[in-house]
């Protein structure tokens, strides 16, 4: 009572925060004259002030109103779109570095031009993030007429781009790309060996549409970077074949949890049959550690018959399986389940067992969009999980208000017995608003229930269009009709569509398919008489109650409803939502729904009668809630263990940085060399101990093994007076000589070039297994807490033990492989050209652009101009046939594995560019 009280007389903070920015939106609309008398020159002129105001130390801040006003005026000409005063506010909460919540229609994609344009005056380069790459490049190829009046240039990011292209684009001042492919980038610029190589130039600032779905619920699952390893796909199938012949007694399921276990009886009847079918060794029990593999095989294969299901998690298309995303309702192309998860899911569904992958570079998102020194977000629903924004990333959540007030009625839940009485009253309100014009958007949460709908619509012979994973193609064309007179369409969530519902249809799509139609008449004769047919349609749609959003049941996140039901009653549109419940429903049956079947009863409902009541939605909304905290807690648990990894994995890439930057790793090498000295005296020369406590003979071996140097350690332990010190700075005499000699062979030049390539690819095989001890230790460690020990602690401190490690093998390997790099003799040199030269006609004949695929990095051209041999490989120059080139992979045709790599490294192709394909 006293908080409604308190909000009245002093304005929620949300309020505080609208007021604060309305003296910065007058000066903006003070402004609006002076910009609009300016030629186009005029615009890009400013532009190039404002650049060098801020240059000279003027802060953007203070830049802000005229940039707005200029970029409001660029866009007003660029687009004939004048921004509302409720756009330039978000703006300036996104260079704030806020989360501007707008309602759908409310114009985001025009807002965030603002504070891209004002923020890109630092020439540092401005992100804007999308959901997809249609959105990706639809938004930039829309925007970039604004950014160009304003003489600003734009990019855009794709999937499968050119080399030469996505560099010019991330060298634009604003580019748009989408969550995942920025990832990547960031992940595949440090895993390349070349600066030149290196696409991202600065984590600046970055805008991100549709935040929540971005920042929250994609932050579960990190990108990674990957390669094959062993093919297991007979051990998944025998596997599969076990699952359906259990019973229910064999194994408990936790909807809540999303957890499946095994009984003792369970594993009884496992042991038994994996004895049987000679997947166990007889003797062997499923506790013992040698039956860890089996074991995690066996979990995920139960796991994927009871927890994941076809046509909601996933789709068999192509005989393949692809993943379908919860919350957008779309197919996730390219992604797979980790850990052997999706093999199973295919040894289930019967089709092609791909092999497991290992990771070799992984990133959460969360730890992505952290590098930016500056974030702001932009969506229609945030609120709901401000608290997570402000705790992980640091950012605040405003409301932007409308530009019009809000006609939509939102009517409370109506709650069903049962799922069949539930549909046949959605049929029926379906039935009446279609009868009377009344566009209807059905929300359901999977394709099963979309299609089971979809089916019972027929049979009404009600037409209806149907949006989910299948008919992902025609997205933009389904959601564009749905506002057309009459129109009634299913979709599975409608997260991010980039498409706005317009009542009476779309114009700009009736325009296109007109022309289309029409390819004799003048586009403007068509469009002129579209547009008068529309506002007679839009009219009569209006008068029907505008946009009826339908949902057919709650989602566990409030978000996602509430997205559903934005789509409706855009820029003051009248419009109606209502949710259609029932305890059967996944949410209500998970969540407690015994005590209300018990009211219900209680109250001797009938046959078809719905429960309304505004207690029942605040009932769901609890429910929801705590659904919400329980994922927030999951994900902030896997962002703890990520955080841990993140350090080391900012020391490595910056450590790669360092070393590509510099032109000369001598120093670090000697140092190197050095440490590795001083451990080979310690372990067979112990301080504090006698001479004849010495291993002398081992040392000699361990000389020659790890520095290639053959010295006369036997007889320096023999001398009177010396000690270990001695021994040290002798041997690091000896090596520094051997190494010289091998620098006089080479050149300066080539021995600098050799260097840098050999601490790169170690560091890059040295960090892709300690990612892979790292995922085996994570995978254990929660067992810990049996012992009453924080899993997180225990995690921590043998994650930095391991990086210690991996730290001291680098010194080792390093200094080793040094040591075995020697000149090549002319018949290794003439051997080499040979096999180059016979390879060369196959390049030529496949000179098709080779790209590398999705989760590939690209290594490092030849090392060094002249001849070597490295480790045992053998190196050369390349002479190169008309058309071929060594630093361009698009001209080396398709190399077999056991071939020389076609950049002239010397080393096979799979251990040098195809060694991560």
């Amino acid at each position: 009572m006293l908080g409604k009280l308190a909000r009245k007389v002093f304005g929620t903070p949300n309020d505080r925060k609208i007021k604060a920015t309305r003296p910065l939106i007058a000066k903006i609309n003070a402004l609006e004259p002076e910009f609009e008398q300016l030629d186009d020159a005029g615009l890009i002129a400013k532009t190039e002030e404002f650049r060098k105001r801020h240059a000279d130390g003027e802060s953007l801040d203070h830049l802000l109103p005229e940039a707005f006003a200029n970029c409001r005026e660029a866009a007003r000409r660029a687009l004939g779109l004048r921004a509302f005063d409720v756009q330039l506010m978000g703006g300036i909460f996104l260079h704030q570095g806020n989360i501007s919540e707008m309602k759908t229609g409310e114009g985001k994609t025009l807002m965030a031009t603002f504070a891209a344009y004002l923020n890109a005056l630092t020439g540092r380069g401005v992100h804007v993030v999308t959901v997809n790459d249609y959105l990706a490049k639809r938004d930039a190829e829309w925007m970039a007429a604004v950014y160009g009046a304003l003489g600003m240039t734009t990019g855009a990011i794709y999937p499968q781009q050119p080399e030469d292209e996505k560099a010019a684009a991330y060298a634009c001042d604003i580019t748009y790309a989408t969550n995942n492919e920025l990832g990547f980038d960031y992940l595949r610029d440090n895993m390349k060996s070349d600066l030149t190589q290196v696409h991202q130039r600065d984590h600046y600032f970055a805008i991100v549409d549709e935040v929540d779905s971005i920042l929250v619920d994609e932050a579960r699952t990190p990108l990674i970077i990957s390669g094959p390893a062993d093919d297991r796909s007979d051990l998944y199938q025998s596997i599969d074949k076990l699952i359906p012949e259990m019973s229910a007694e064999h194994f408990t399921v936790e909807e809540k949890t999303r957890q499946v276990s095994f009984t003792d009886e369970g594993n009884e009847y496992l042991e038994e049959h994996l004895h049987a079918r000679g997947i166990l060794p007889e003797g062997q029990s499923l506790y013992d550690p040698e039956s860890t593999t089996v074991v995690h095989h066996v979990n995920q294969a139960i796991r994927a018959h009871k927890l994941f299901q076809r046509d909601k998690d996933y789709i068999v298309r192509d005989g393949e399986v692809m993943l379908i995303d919860e919350f957008t309702g779309r197919m996730m192309k390219g992604r797979r389940l980790s850990e052997g998860l999706h093999q199973a899911i295919e040894a289930k569904e019967g089709v092609e067992i791909k092999p497991e992958n290992v990771t070799l570079a992984s990133v959460t998102f969360q730890n992505y969009f952290r590098l930016y020194e500056k974030l702001g977000g932009m969506t229609g629903t945030a609120v709901t999980e401000a608290d997570e924004f402000m705790e992980i990333y640091g950012l605040g959540v405003v409301e932007v208000p409308t530009n019009r007030p809000i006609a939509r009625i939102d009517e409370d839940d109506k709650v069903y017995r049962t799922a069949r009485e539930k549909y046949a009253a959605i049929v029926e309100e379906i039935r009446e608003a279609h009868e009377k014009g009344q566009p209807v958007l059905v929300g359901t949460t999977s394709i099963e229930k979309s299609e089971m709908l979809s089916q019972l619509l027929t049979q009404a012979e009600l037409p209806h269009n149907v949006l989910n994973a299948r008919q992902h193609e025609q997205e933009a064309q389904i959601v564009a009709d749905a506002g057309k007179l009459g129109a009634v369409t299913i979709a599975t969530n409608m997260a991010g569509r980039g498409t706005d519902i317009k009542l009476g249809g779309n114009v700009e799509f009736k325009v296109m398919e007109a022309i289309a139609a029409n390819p004799d008449r003048h586009p403007d004769d068509i469009r002129a008489e579209i547009e008068t047919a529309h506002e007679a349609d839009e009219q009569a749609v209006k008068d029907a109650g505008g946009l009826y959003v339908l949902a057919t049941e709650r989602h566990e996140s409030r978000r996602i409803d509430n997205q559903l039901r934005g789509r409706s009653g855009r820029q003051g549109d009248p419009g109606r939502s209502s949710f259609f419940l029932s305890l059967e429903d996944d949410l209500m049956r998970i969540f407690g729904s015994d005590r209300l079947d018990k009211v219900l009863s209680s109250l001797g409902m009938k046959e078809g009668e719905a429960i309304v009541h505004p207690w029942v939605n605040k009932s769901l909304e609890r429910a929801q809630a705590k659904v919400e905290g329980r994922n927030f807690d999951i994900r902030k648990q896997i962002l703890k263990f990520d955080d841990v990894m993140n350090d080391q994995r900012k020391m490595i890439f910056a450590q790669r940085r360092e070393i590509m930057e510099s032109t000369d790793q001598s120093e670090i090498i000697e140092d190197m060399r050095q440490e590795v000295i001083e451990e080979l005296v310690d372990i067979h020369c112990p301080p504090k101990s006698y001479a004849d406590q010495w291993d002398m003979q081992g040392l000699y071996a361990a000389c020659l093994e790890k520095l290639g140097i053959d010295a006369p350690v036997i007889a320096w332990g023999e001398e009177d007076g010396v000690d270990q010190e001695v021994i040290k700075d002798r041997l690091v005499e000896v090596a520094d000589a051997f190494m010289a000699e091998k620098e006089a062979a080479f050149g300066p030049e080539t021995m600098r070039s050799i260097e840098k390539q050999v601490l790169l690819q170690t560091i890059d095989r040295k960090w892709r297994e300690h990612l892979l001890t790292l995922e085996h230790l994570r995978s254990v460690v929660g067992f810990r807490s049996y012992a009453q020990r924080d899993p997180l602690n225990e995690y921590k401190n043998e994650a930095f033990q391991l990086f210690q490690n991996l730290l001291e093998g680098l010194r080792e390997t390093v200094t080793e492989q040094l040591a075995q790099v020697r000149p090549m003799t002319d018949e290794e040199r003439q051997q080499m050209m040979a096999e180059m030269r016979a390879q060369q006609e196959a390049m030529q004949r496949a000179m098709a652009a080779h790209r590398a695929s999705q989760g590939t990095s690209e290594a490092a051209p030849a090392m060094a101009s002249a001849a070597v041999a490295v480790a045992g490989d053998t190196t050369a120059t390349d002479e190169s046939g008309q058309g071929f080139d060594e630093n361009d992979r698009a001209t080396w045709g398709t190399p077999g594995r056991n071939d020389p790599c076609p950049c002239g490294s010397g080393q096979k192709f799979k251990h040098c560019h195809g060694k991560l394909t």
